[in-house]
């Protein structure tokens, strides 16, 4: 429970708007590293929304880990993660 609500935060922007063919599209190859950034955000809200489909639930716990200090550092963790299995991907955008 703790893992969903803290990543959750993730999906502060609005979940219903998320393009499902895009997400289909992901790739951890990116031109350059504020992109792969963006995928790692993706990364972590797609595991959010796989671990918790229920966006009611969601929106629900989303005042109680918006304002919990720990469930954000918690969920830049997980971005912080992704980021860097994107980097590593990309070969640190070295050429």
């Amino acid at each position: 429970m703790l893992l969903v609500a803290s990543t959750a935060f993730i999906t502060a922007q609005d979940s219903d708007t998320t393009d499902t063919t895009k997400q289909d599209e992901l790739s951890l190859i990116t031109e350059t590293p504020e992109e792969g950034f963006q995928v790692a955000v993706q990364l972590a809200r797609k595991g959010v929304t796989t671990t918790q489909p229920d966006k009611d639930v969601l929106f629900m716990l989303r005042d109680v880990y918006s304002k919990d200090p720990d469930a954000l550092i918690a969920s830049s963790h997980v971005v912080a993660v992704h980021y860097q299995t994107v980097a590593a991907a990309n070969n640190y955008w070295r050429e």
